[in-house]
């Protein structure tokens, strides 16, 4: 009985970890880690590092836009609301 109960459990723990990267973001500012909820359900990028990217090569990856990237990256200190706007602007004639 117990066995089972210890498989029950084992299984969902790996389930819950599992959504979780299903459903999050993991992203890496430096030395710090920010947590951003996907738009959708998949598992693209769900680790990603901004180190030794340029904001506009981040913006430029559709799933961590749409995720608030943008605004995070402002709370952060590494860019400013203006340079975001202006970035943001090239992608409101695509879509």
């Amino acid at each position: 009985m117990q066995s089972r109960l210890k498989k029950a459990m084992i299984w969902g723990i790996a389930g819950a970890v599992f959504y979780f990267f299903f459903t999050h973001h993991i992203i890496f500012i430096g030395s710090k880690v920010k947590l951003l909820k996907k738009t959708s359900n998949t598992l693209e990028y769900t680790l990603f590092s901004t180190q030794g990217k340029s904001n506009a090569s981040i913006l430029d990856i559709e799933p961590l836009r749409e995720g608030g990237i943008g605004e995070l990256l402002v709370d952060m200190g590494r860019m400013s609301q203006r340079e975001l706007d202006q970035l943001l602007e090239k992608y409101r004639y695509y879509y």
